[in-house]
C-alpha cells in the first residue's frame, strides 16, 4: 500500500518520512512587526519548515461577552473578545511584509485566517491554508478555503469523528484535493494525561488515504516527548506554538517551544529517522555480510575423510 503524501510549500511530505515542522508564532509578536520578523528568523534557525501566524479581528471572531476557555491562571483575560483585541493590530500590509521576510529567510509563510476577508488577502501569500479547530464546523468558511484549490491543514480539537467526517466531506466537495488532518486537544496548556496521542491511530483507521499531523498544546520538555511520540504514531506534520521567551506571561508563551526546544526536536528527528532506516522489509543489510559468513553455525569435519566418501 502506498503511503499518503502531500506537498507543503518547499517540501514533499510522506507518512513515513521526516515531519514538516510548523513554528506557530501566532500572535506571540504582541503587535510588533520587528519582533514578528525576529521570530521568523528564530524559527528558521531552529529548523522549522514554516513560520505561521494568526490573522483575525476581534470584532469578526468573538462576541463581546464570549467567555474564556483557557487556563486563566496562565492567561488571566476572561473575555475572548478582550484577549483577541489585544493582538489584532496587523493588517494586509503587515502580513505581506511578513510573507516577504519569510521568502528572504527561506521558510514557508502561513497564517491561519479567521474570517472571509483574511482568506482572500492571504491567498497569494501562502502555499497552503491552516483551519483552526474552532472553524471545523463553519461550513461556509470551509467552502471558501477549499475553493482556493490549495492544500488544507485541518485541526480537529474538541471534535467528534462525525464532525470531522462532515468537514472532510465539505472540503473535498468544494474543491480541496490535498488535505492533512491534525489531531489536537483544545486545552491551553494540555496536561500530558490529556494529550491522547493514541487518537492518531483512530484517525489513521478513519482516514487511511490522508496525511495526518499533530497540533500540540502540552508544555515542552527537554526531550520534546509529545512531538516525538506523535510523529512515531503517524503525525507527518507537527505544529507547536513558538516564542522567543517562554517566561513571558499570558497568551501563548507559556506552552510554547523556543528556538532551543525546536532545534532539539529537529535534531531528534534526524536521529529517529537514522535509527528507523530506509525500508520496512526485513532482510540482511550489506553491513551484516561478514556476520552471515562467519557468525553462524556451520558443519565441519571432526577427522580426515577420503575424497568422495
Amino acid at each position: 500500500m502506498t503511503m499518503p503524501s502531500i506537498t507543503l510549500g518547499q517540501r514533499h511530505i510522506t507518512t513515513g518520512g521526516k515531519p514538516y515542522v510548523i513554528a506557530e508564532i501566532g500572535v506571540n509578536h504582541g503587535g510588533s512587526l520587528d519582533l514578528a520578523k525576529r521570530l521568523i528568523e528564530l524559527a528558521k534557525e531552529g529548523g522549522a519548515d514554516a513560520a505561521k501566524f494568526q490573522t483575525y479581528k476581534a470584532a469578526t471572531l468573538a462576541s463581546r461577552h464570549s467567555p474564556s476557555y483557557w487556563d486563566t491562571s496562565k492567561e488571566p483575560t476572561r473575555s475572548q473578545f478582550e484577549l483577541f483585541q489585544k493582538y489584532d493590530g496587523f493588517g494586509e500590509a503587515e502580513y505581506t511584509a511578513l510573507a516577504r521576510h519569510c521568502e528572504i529567510v527561506g521558510i514557508d509563510f502561513v497564517s491561519t485566517p479567521f474570517d472571509a476577508a483574511a482568506v482572500d488577502f492571504l491567498d497569494p501569500l501562502m502555499p497552503f491554508y491552516k483551519i483552526a479547530s474552532a472553524d471545523l464546523t463553519n461550513t461556509p468558511f470551509l467552502r471558501q478555503v477549499a475553493a482556493k484549490g490549495k492544500p488544507v491543514l485541518l485541526s480537529t480539537g474538541a471534535s467528534t469523528l462525525g464532525e470531522i467526517d462532515g468537514a472532510v466531506h465539505t472540503l473535498r466537495a468544494a474543491g480541496c484535493r490535498d488535505l492533512v488532518v491534525l489531531h489536537c486537544v483544545l486545552n491551553y496548556p494540555t496536561p500530558n494525561a490529556q494529550a491522547h496521542l493514541r487518537m492518531l491511530q483512530g484517525l489513521q483507521r478513519a482516514y487511511p488515504d490522508l496525511v495526518l499531523g499533530y497540533s500540540d498544546h502540552t508544555l515542552p520538555d527537554e526531550a520534546m516527548t509529545a512531538l516525538t511520540t506523535a510523529h512515531l504514531l503517524g503525525a507527518a506534520v507537527i505544529e507547536k506554538h513558538f516564542t522567543h521567551d517562554k517566561t513571558l506571561p499570558g497568551n501563548d508563551h507559556y506552552h510554547a517551544m523556543d528556538v532551543h526546544d525546536l532545534r532539539r526536536f529537529v535534531q531528534r528527528m534526524d536521529l529517529v529517522h537514522e535509527l528507523l532506516g530506509a525500508g520496512s522489509c526485513k532482510q540482511p543489510t550489506p553491513t551484516e555480510a561478514p556476520a552471515r559468513a562467519n557468525a553462524r553455525r556451520s558443519i565441519v569435519l571432526a577427522r580426515d575423510v577420503a575424497a568422495g566418501q
